[in-house]
């Protein structure tokens, strides 16, 4: 059976709804720090992140699998890495630079992501993403032709956060003792803490009430439903193929930032937005299959029984149904087409 084929379409809308609902919050975030400073926002756009996954993560955890080392170093780097640095990173250059442009700067995210991906996480990067990837640069340097010298500082604090996330999103892939839910509710509530404090130990300005309801409401949208939906998608596919799909809120951010707050309309913009869409094309259009072995493994996320990885039994549960809860893997040798997902991690 191929799980790929089963998981690609619903992993690929989930990835773009992440897209949307985190891309709008771009210039939304733009307008908050008018009454907010970089540090105290982004504490409070995470602990929104948390109350709206609380409900969705009390269950599914392999008390196990969360006290082994490789899964505290994982989460500790997506806490870290996603949640502290680069939502920081990000407000800082968003408040010195148009929030179009911000948006735009947020497709390195994808290339950082795939870069480290291969380097550091065996992640298997074919021809067509490696053709993906040239296109998206592509798409980059076109969006950089109205580049304002002035915003170098603005397009470097950007760029480090999204580095930042690159190394958050292969984290976050390889997470297994942990639900999406379980990961995005620590990392909210750790990152929105740590934020916060840092935020009034440096004279930070906290905002006036309505701003906060403001704040958490976003942050509920866009760094708790769209970071659960994202977890979901790249346990599915790949942290590279993932991010491919979610490259796309970049430009529901420009979308809005044209739309809302009137910002103008660039033509090269056009072009790096079709140049973007024929690279997410060509990546999901491609897959590779060879014989591949699966060592005994255990983890949590959620999955199906029609995928040719699951087998464990589940009187009365429809084969296509699909649940969470720790379960095991038996040793296993096949072959099929397949991603870069929490089963396989090989290089090739």
């Amino acid at each position: 059976m191929n799980g790929h084929r089963h998981d690609t379409p619903r992993a690929a809308a989930l990835c773009l709804v992440a897209a949307l609902l985190f891309g709008v919050s771009t210039p939304l975030a733009k307008e908050f720090l008018r009454s907010a400073d970089p540090l105290t926002l982004a504490g409070l756009l995470y602990l929104g992140g948390a109350l709206a996954v609380l409900p969705v993560s009390l269950r599914g955890t392999s008390r196990a699998l969360v006290r082994a080392p490789r899964e505290i170093l994982m989460l500790a780097g997506a806490v870290v890495f996603g949640g502290i640095l680069g939502p920081v990173l990000l407000l800082f250059g968003l408040r010195a630079a148009a929030a179009g442009s911000v948006s735009l700067w947020l497709n390195l995210e994808t290339v950082a992501t795939a870069l480290l991906a291969a380097a550091l996480f065996r992640e298997h990067l074919g021809r067509r993403v490696l053709g993906a990837i040239a296109l998206l640069l592509a798409g980059g340097l076109v969006l950089a032709l109205p580049f304002d010298a002035g915003s170098t500082r603005a397009a470097l604090l950007v760029t480090a956060a999204c580095v930042c996330w690159g190394l958050d999103n292969n984290c976050t892939a390889l997470i297994a003792g942990y639900t999406p839910a379980q990961t995005t509710l620590i990392k909210g509530l750790v990152a929105g803490a740590c934020n916060l404090t840092l935020g009034r130990l440096t004279g930070g300005t906290f905002p006036e009430w309505p701003i906060v309801g403001g704040a958490l409401l976003v942050g509920a949208l866009a760094y708790g439903a769209s970071i659960l939906l994202y977890i979901q998608g790249a346990q599915m596919i790949g942290a590279t193929r993932s991010q491919f799909l979610f490259s796309t809120a970049p430009y529901f951010g420009l979308i809005a930032a044209w739309t809302v707050f009137r910002e103008s309309v660039l033509p090269a913009q056009v072009v790096a937005a079709t140049v973007m869409a024929g690279g997410i094309a060509l990546l999901l259009t491609g897959s590779h299959a060879h014989d591949h072995e699966h060592e005994a493994a255990e983890h949590t996320h959620e999955h199906r029984h029609d995928d040719g990885h699951h087998d464990h039994a589940h009187p009365g549960l429809a084969p296509g149904a699909r649940h969470t809860h720790p379960h095991e893997h038996a040793p296993l040798v096949h072959a099929h087409p397949h991603a870069p997902d929490l089963h396989h991690r090989h290089g090739h």
